[in-house]
């Protein structure tokens, strides 16, 4: 029998050090000192990776944790993982033995989705990190996209339990005490329809964990053990100090966010939801306890991945641009029930548990705005417009696929207009250039242009939206993951919605098709990809926005004369 009773999740407290002792100097250097390593981590990465997806889009996250697996550092890549890496590491090293059954060299997959937050294409790698006596210092850990990894599709909208969704790596070791264990090397590239993209991002990820662990090493041997570890207890003191600072000018009360999925992949029903923030000095608890239950499509998240998107919603509003690391987390409770949307069981679908992820953030705004309105942008597109492209190249017969997120409108906030870019969640990555994309794979662009009329009026507009035409050159499958196809993105202070995001296919004879979430949809040869990413919502009172303002947009061309004289009438 299955126990619903709501659980608890916070950030670890547990202390290897003393703060108080610690130089505030030297606790800045150590700060960047790991950010750096974990940077040079990244770089490692993306110059060995095979994959676009790994060193175009930056689909990955690379972080250093210490042996209580507390976040050290993380370099800017994805956001998103920013809050599961912990559970990979945590996860990975119970499923080998525990930290008895770790040595110099060893290095362990693990991608179980309830553990990592993530479907199994993004697969973990955790390198446990000893100084020359053996003593454990901590992990590195890269947790990557891969491209494939024999799932009943390369990426899917439609699965009805995790068994469709590829094959499971519950923890093994990769390399055991620096040696390659071969029979998992060779099972890996078995399981996969890419197997040269899937063994050359594996290796990246190895190659990225060792230069991580060098690097880290390096700090901890500068400093010596017992300063870097009270370095790193001011660090996180201080990294809390910054995000309570925040939310002691929200009043306190109890704030309700609503949100809506399109759909769950299997059926079209529409799954509303909402999250309460309750604020309570600088205490933030972020309740998801009355969300729906387990979806039999996809769209489940895993708790790790929405503690995560609780992460990045507040340090994305609190952390005053600062590098995350344990600290910050520290004020942030996030409630869950068990059997839920937000907190699936096994065997529950949860390849697109980053779709409601994303939509999860945003609701989080919409509860703070009813507390402080000027604090927190309008919405933006609220979704990342993923489209998952495969198949056989003509020429050679080789197996083939590539995938990209999408940026979408931002919302406008008070005192700004919003950009153009991809989510916050994904703020550090980014899709491919156009000539990487035609060079590399069957299609040609026709069209990559910020949509006119897709921003969400008001004194501040949103960004706007861009739309996508990617003609194919040759027969392709695609599989597209677009959310809030079916609901604008909302503006706030009386601003005007944004467009929702769409996808279609057009077909040579001119037959158009919408496939919002569609998997393994053939694309003839001549047939083109419509991708229409959303626009940001506006701020504002749309009769408050400056006659310039206004003349500025018509001239950009982000506004049409006709929307103009709709929504700004004192303009004319």
């Amino acid at each position: 029998m299955i126990d619903r009773t709501p659980v608890t999740h916070r950030a670890g407290v547990a202390r290897s050090g003393n703060a108080a002792e610690a130089d505030p100097i030297t606790t800045e250097v150590v700060r960047h000192a790991l950010n750096s390593a974990a940077n040079q981590m990244k770089r490692a990465l993306v110059r060995t990776a095979f994959s676009p997806v790994i060193y175009e889009v930056l689909d990955f996250a690379v972080a250093i944790y210490d042996p209580q697996m507390r976040l050290l550092a993380q370099a800017p890549s994805l956001p998103m993982f920013m809050g599961t890496l912990n559970f990979c590491v945590e996860e990975a090293v119970k499923n080998v033995g525990g930290v008895d059954n770790l040595f110099p060299g060893d290095m362990i997959m693990y991608n179980w989705p309830y553990g990592t937050g993530s479907h199994p294409q993004d697969l973990a790698v955790v390198n446990p990190v000893y100084l020359e006596d053996g003593e454990l210092i901590g992990y590195t850990a890269i947790k990557g996209h891969w491209l494939d990894i024999a799932g009943k599709d390369p990426y899917c909208t439609d699965t009805v339990d995790v068994f469709q969704e590829g094959t499971i790596y519950p923890g093994v070791k990769i390399y055991k005490r620096g040696e390659l264990n071969d029979d998992i090397y060779r099972m890996v590239l078995a399981n996969s329809r890419v197997p040269k993209f899937v063994a050359g991002d594996l290796n990246a990820q190895v190659v990225g964990c060792r230069v991580g662990a060098a690097s880290f090493l390096d700090v901890v041997k500068r400093f010596g053990r017992e300063e870097y570890r009270n370095a790193v207890e001011a660090m996180f003191d201080h990294g809390e100090k910054v995000v309570r600072s925040y939310f002691e000018n929200i009043p306190d009360g109890r704030y309700v966010g609503h949100g809506e999925m399109d759909s769950n992949g299997i059926t079209e029903d529409r799954i509303p939801f909402e999250v309460v923030v309750e604020i309570k000095g600088s205490d933030v608890t972020l309740d998801f306890s009355n969300v729906p239950e387990t979806q039999a499509g996809p769209v489940n998240c895993p708790v790790p991945s929405t503690i995560s998107a609780s992460r990045v919603a507040i340090s994305m509003l609190a952390g005053y641009g600062e590098a995350p690391h344990e600290g910050h987390f520290r004020a942030v409770e996030v409630v869950t029930r068990p059997g839920t949307m937000f907190h699936p069981l096994p065997p529950a679908p949860c390849f697109l548990y980053g779709w409601p992820a994303l939509q999860a953030i945003e609701v989080i705004y919409n509860a703070i705005a009813k507390a402080l309105p000027k604090a927190v942008p309008a919405q933006s597109g609220g979704c990342i417009c993923s489209v998952v492209y495969w198949g056989t190249r003509a020429a050679t017969g080789e197996p083939w696929a590539d995938g990209s997120p999408h940026p979408t409108g931002q919302g406008a906030w008070d005192g700004g207009d919003g950009g153009t870019m991809l989510h916050i969640s994904e703020s550090a990555t980014r899709f491919s250039p156009v000539e990487v994309w035609e060079a590399k794979n069957p299609w040609i662009v026709d069209r990559m242009a910020l949509a006119q009329d897709s921003c969400g009026p008001g004194q501040w507009r949103g960004g706007p939206g861009i739309d996508f035409h990617f003609r194919m050159t040759e027969d392709t499958f695609i599989t597209t993951a677009v959310e809030r196809t079916k609901n604008e993105p909302w503006g706030l202070g009386g601003g005007g919605g944004g467009r929702p995001n769409g996808a279609a296919v057009r077909f040579a004879d001119g037959r158009k098709v919408s496939v919002p979430k569609t998997t393994r949809f053939l694309v003839p040869k001549d047939a083109v990809v419509e991708l229409s990413t959303g626009g940001g919502g506006g701020f504002g009172d749309p009769a408050a926005r400056p006659k310039e303002a206004v003349e500025k947009d018509l001239k950009a061309g982000y506004i049409s004369q006709s929307f103009a004289r709709k929504h700004y009438p004192q303009a004319f």
